[in-house]
């Protein structure tokens, strides 16, 4: 029993040590075999080629799908280049376009202005900026950069857009303050162009949001004005020259006494938007003066001439 078991321990560690070796020396023989006996190496060709060629067609396929993988990568990367290169471009094309349309607005606002000039230009005037307005949506108080060092004093009327704007009420160096016409507390003697009728135009900010101004105590027992009539400063204002352009007539109706009329104006002048203006620097009474020296004038060489 003990001769058995120490065969069978001896076979067990025949195995464990000398397997590899006989392995070795089994696989060397069947190729010496082979060789000499002239036997065909297809079946280890095929072999081989059962476990190589499927083996290296995965390689293959792994090696192409991480190109394909590259490949895309590449081209997200190309697309968010280009991507980049296009919002560039369309960011400069919007900072031109930008400027273009500010160059525009500047344009019309200076063509409104020397339009403006060329209608009342019997007036000396002088170009002044918005730099300040008191809080809320509408011009009613602001200030501008141009003070008694450019002549200005209280008083002169403010124009721009295609009309009257409103009056200085205080004065500095280099500034002046300026109550527009749409200002609750503003009134304005004016008089229909194509009657010469009378009224007086009221400010109210709470109907400027509708663009118009009030006017009442319009005398027009002949019912001669109508919608569209145009309404100017009138030549008995305390304040305002005479003919700077208000508005058109847009409603009328008549009073309850049944002698004068109630009704708005449409301003041409955005007072939501106003940016530069024009200050007219003769005052009312300056006007009139000016203007009976040259009648005075004219008076005197008239009488010239007929002494000669």
């Amino acid at each position: 029993m003990r001769n058995l078991k120490k065969k069978f321990q001896f076979r067990i560690h025949l195995k464990s040590k000398h397997l590899l070796v006989i392995m070795t020396f089994f696989c060397g023989s069947a190729v010496v075999s082979t060789l000499a006996s002239g036997v065909t190496s297809e079946p280890l060709a095929e072999a081989a080629g059962m476990i190589v060629v499927p083996f290296e067609k995965s390689i293959n396929g792994i090696g192409s799908w991480i190109g394909e993988i590259n490949q895309t990568f590449q081209d997200k990367q190309d697309l968010i280049d280009k991507n980049q290169e296009l919002q560039d471009a369309v960011d400069t094309l919007t900072e031109q376009n930008n400027i273009l349309i500010q160059n525009q607005s500047e344009l019309s606002r200076l063509q409104e202005l020397y339009n403006l000039d060329e209608e009342y230009s019997s007036y000396p005037k002088v170009a002044a900026r918005i730099i300040s307005k008191d809080p809320g949506n509408w011009y009613d108080t602001f200030m501008i950069n141009r003070g008694s060092n450019d002549g200005i004093r209280v008083d002169n009327n403010v124009i721009a857009g295609k009309g009257l704007v409103g009056i200085v009420t205080e004065v500095g160096p280099n500034w002046a303050t300026v109550r527009a016409i749409i200002d609750d507390s503003s009134n304005v003697s004016a008089m229909t162009v194509g009657t010469d009728d009378t009224c007086v135009v009221e400010g109210e900010l709470e109907l400027i949001d509708e663009g118009k101004l009030r006017f009442s105590q319009l005398y027009d027992k002949d019912d001669k004005v109508t919608v569209g009539e145009r309404v100017v400063t009138s030549n008995i204002s305390d304040k305002y020259v005479e003919g700077l352009f208000i508005g058109y007539v847009s409603e009328i109706e008549l009073d309850t006494n049944n002698l004068t009329k109630t009704g708005t104006i449409v301003t041409p002048v955005d007072f939501q938007h106003l940016k530069d203006v024009f200050v007219i620097t003769v005052n009312k009474q300056d006007a009139v003066d000016n203007s009976g020296a040259a009648d005075t004038s004219s008076d005197a060489d008239t009488d010239q001439e007929g002494a000669e």
